[in-house]
């Protein structure tokens, strides 16, 4: 878990770096950002601090996927499975 000091310090590199972006005549768009959050969807993953999962609605098409019933189908599955995998 992250402390209040090593928090602080990194909010402090944050407006630094927003600082210096200024004073270049470059800007980002904070409303683009998401700050002090736990976990960050990205390349149809979840990255926590403690692992990385598959997206909810991602997983349950894994969970929900029909029963196959013939080869094609079965490849189309490991082909899906091996991809979060």
């Amino acid at each position: 878990m992250v402390g209040m000091k090593e928090e602080k310090g990194h909010d402090e590199l944050v407006k630094e770096v927003i600082r210096r972006l200024a004073e270049n005549n470059l800007y980002v768009k904070l409303k683009k950002y998401k700050w002090k959050v736990r976990e960050v969807e990205f390349l149809r993953v979840v990255i926590g601090p403690e692992r990385i999962k598959i997206e909810e609605d991602k997983m349950k098409g894994v969970l929900d996927w029909p029963t196959s019933k013939c080869v094609k189908d079965i490849q189309k599955f490991l082909e899906l499975v091996n991809y979060y995998y």
